[in-house]
């Protein structure tokens, strides 16, 4: 009999299939992270909770023989040390994250939903009805952090594969084009972001017990009655944005002074301080200058990697994110690049063209973009390639042109990818990067766009199932001899029913009552 060990999480201790015979990858495996075998069946599984009991046509346990999970565990388990603390399984981590932005919930949200419900705990790998909490919302954070983008670049190109071995994804026509991802900052201003690099320093002089004189609240008040000011004219914008660099300059004098007398400072209010001296460096310089742009400006004191965007939109000039150049294949989105600068898409046609013949082992039969991707180079080379690009012609117009019906539909199948844009940020949190780093925003991104399709590939075939099993059972169900008998006997019942009464068969009461017999006899049976 095989023996089931346990999970051990910060206050709990659930069972779960962790058999005692490890699996065996080509390289050696790392000491702190135990695998599990996956492949070898559970005995006894009547006995557990689930039993064999759990919808396999549900969602959350479709999406997951969709996943590769050994494939992933083998890639998880290369992140590990040989020393330390055993890592947390792989399918419970990626499980969970995978979750959370299928469902928008936080870490914590996530994991209490997933503690009451069965077939999300199935998801994430357990055989067992886990009631206690399985891991800390902390442990999450780490994982993004150790992880990176590089490892969910991988989760990203094995899932896909095998939605595209299983025929899910087909290979069809390209549809390109960029888009940007704003992070969550508030709205930056010049004198907003000058009076929260200086409250910053304030609070790093008292935490390190400077005793000088900061002027924290005479600057406080000056920003406060800014702030209360309805008609901002640029005379007062100038006099105190002039202010807020006064305080500022002064206070990162004290603050280096008081570093100076200080040790064991902590590495991250080193970084801080940098880029708190470079913000006031560009301010600086724009105000002398009288001007509104500089290289490199920074919009966040929190994530200076963050850089004004302009998207020439209407309503959204100018967003604060990255940049990510994307393509549309059979309702599917893939991020092909992604950079927190301002580019020119339509450089990266032959980088779309590449991941696409990687994917699929061939090149698109055409490829649709807007006006910016028919630059002459661009034409050339689809030209070369054998790839058809749904571009307007070059040149004049001709005098008798004739109707391109072909061009024309291609263009309207870029609504496809606009819609996917609007989709994954009205829905799957892409309006808003919450995770704080230069690169874990590339992880929400990514873990995003793989949540979208799966999530609604799996939805739409359970409402196909769902529709196609109502009506066969509705019509297997008023087809049977048990329907018909019932239906007429009742039918009977009620006609002997009005007759002792003296009421006329044909009155309309009649027919609604037979309509409803109808009905209950169909839910009796």
């Amino acid at each position: 009999m095989r023996y089931f060990g346990s999970i051990q999480g910060p206050k709990c201790t659930i069972f779960a299939d962790t058999p005692t015979k490890s699996v065996h990858f080509s390289t050696e495996i790392r000491g702190m992270y135990k695998p599990k075998d996956r492949k070898t069946q559970v005995l006894f599984l009547e006995l557990f909770p689930f039993g064999g009991s759990l919808d396999q046509r549900n969602r959350w346990l479709r999406i997951r023989e969709l996943i590769p999970w050994e494939e992933l565990e083998y890639e998880y388990l290369k992140y590990f040390s040989d020393v330390g603390r055993p890592g947390k399984d792989a399918q419970l981590i990626l499980g969970l994250l995978l979750l959370k932005h299928m469902t928008k919930l936080s870490d914590r949200e996530m994991i209490a939903a997933v503690m009451e419900n069965p077939y999300m705990q199935a998801f994430c790998g357990f055989h067992s009805m886990a009631t206690a909490r399985m891991i800390d919302a902390s442990t999450l954070t780490q994982a993004r952090k150790r992880l990176g983008p590089k490892f969910f670049r991988q989760l990203e190109k094995k899932t896909y594969a095998v939605l595209i071995e299983r025929g899910i994804i087909r290979a069809r026509g390209l549809l390109a084009d960029a888009t940007v991802f704003p992070e969550e900052i508030k709205f930056p201003t010049d004198v907003g972001l000058l009076n929260d690099v200086r409250r910053w320093l304030v609070r790093t002089i008292r935490s390190l017990g400077g005793k000088v004189r900061t002027r924290r609240r005479k600057a406080d008040k000056e920003y406060l009655r800014f702030s209360k000011t309805k008609r901002k004219t640029k005379k007062i914008i100038d006099r105190a944005k002039k202010a807020m660099l006064q305080y500022v300059r002064r206070n990162i004098r004290q603050l280096e002074n008081v570093l100076q007398k200080t040790s064991g400072v902590e590495t991250k209010i080193l970084e801080w301080l940098v880029v708190s001296k470079e913000i006031f460096r560009q301010q600086w310089e724009m105000y002398k200058k009288r001007m509104n742009r500089i290289a490199g400006r920074i919009v966040s004191l929190h994530r200076p990697y963050v850089r004004p965007i302009k998207t020439g939109k209407q309503v959204r000039d100018t967003e604060f994110g990255a940049k990510g150049a994307l393509t549309h294949v059979d309702g599917f989105l893939f991020l092909d690049y992604w950079k927190h600068e301002a580019f020119n898409e339509s450089e990266h046609v032959a980088r779309h063209l590449a991941t696409y013949a990687e994917r699929f082992g061939k090149l698109p039969p055409y490829f649709v973009g807007d006006t910016k991707y028919g630059t002459r180079v661009n034409r050339t080379d689809l030209e070369t390639l054998g790839v058809r690009p749904s571009f307007k012609p070059l040149g004049r117009r001709a005098k008798t042109p004739g109707p391109d019906r072909w061009f024309k539909k291609k263009q309207k199948e870029r609504n496809r990818i606009e819609g996917a844009f609007g989709n994954g940020k009205e829905h799957y949190g892409l309006s808003r990067v919450r995770y704080k780093g230069e690169e874990t925003s590339e992880v929400w991104v990514r873990t995003s766009l793989l949540a979208i399709r799966e999530r609604e590939k799996c939805e739409a075939r359970s409402r196909e199932d769902a529709a196609a099993s109502a009506t066969g059972h509705d019509h297997c169900m008023r087809s049977t001899p048990v329907f018909i008998f019932q239906q007429t006997l009742i039918t009977c019942y009620i006609r002997n029913l009005f007759d002792m009464n003296h009421i006329a068969p044909e009155c309309l009461a009649f027919d609604i009552i037979l309509c409803l017999i109808g009905g209950t006899a169909y839910n009796i049976s």
